[in-house]
């Protein structure tokens, strides 16, 4: 439904563009060593991510996904977001979407079943902000989305390297 999407982009243009006045000049400190994640769990049913250590829950968020959250991602453009075991592989503290840390997707497997389909898996994959608070939808391109805030917390917490396990 093409004017759906039209409708969409313009909603989360418009979000994007009131939010922009909040945006920080600089990105906030990481928290000491022993205070940080040491891995991350993504529910996407519960549209819940969890920061854990030690096996313990450090911070829960609400989250928001791709347009089409349901499923693993395949291609570009599916608007899924991928399930399975990754990295936070960087981090971009100049994000159009205020701050964002990478995940690892695609990875060996995503790059192979997408050669065997003969398409592009696709990539630039993220945990960013961008007041989702504001969107009562799913609205990233295969993304989770969270607040301006959160990310910034987020930010603190989570070192690049640490793994991020991500079920449907």
């Amino acid at each position: 439904m093409p004017g759906r999407n039209l409708v969409k982009h313009a909603l989360v243009m418009a979000c994007m563009a009131i939010a922009s006045v909040a945006i920080a000049a600089t990105p906030p400190a990481m928290v000491p060593v022993s205070q940080r994640a040491d891995r991350i769990h993504v529910d996407k049913s519960e549209r819940r991510m969890q920061l854990l250590r030690g096996g313990k829950v450090l911070r829960t968020y609400r989250i928001l996904l791709g347009d089409a959250p349901v499923g693993h991602k395949h291609q570009q453009g599916d608007e899924k977001t991928p399930e399975g075991d990754y990295r936070i592989s960087g981090r971009n503290p100049n994000s159009r979407f205020h701050l964002s840390l990478r995940i690892s997707y695609p990875n060996d497997a995503d790059r192979k079943q997408a050669r065997k389909r003969g398409v592009d898996p696709g990539g630039d994959i993220m945990i960013h902000g961008g007041n989702s608070v504001l969107y009562p939808f799913d609205w990233t391109d295969g993304c989770i989305a969270v607040s301006n805030k959160e990310i910034e917390e987020i930010w603190s917490l989570v070192p690049t390297g640490i793994p991020i396990r991500i079920d449907p």
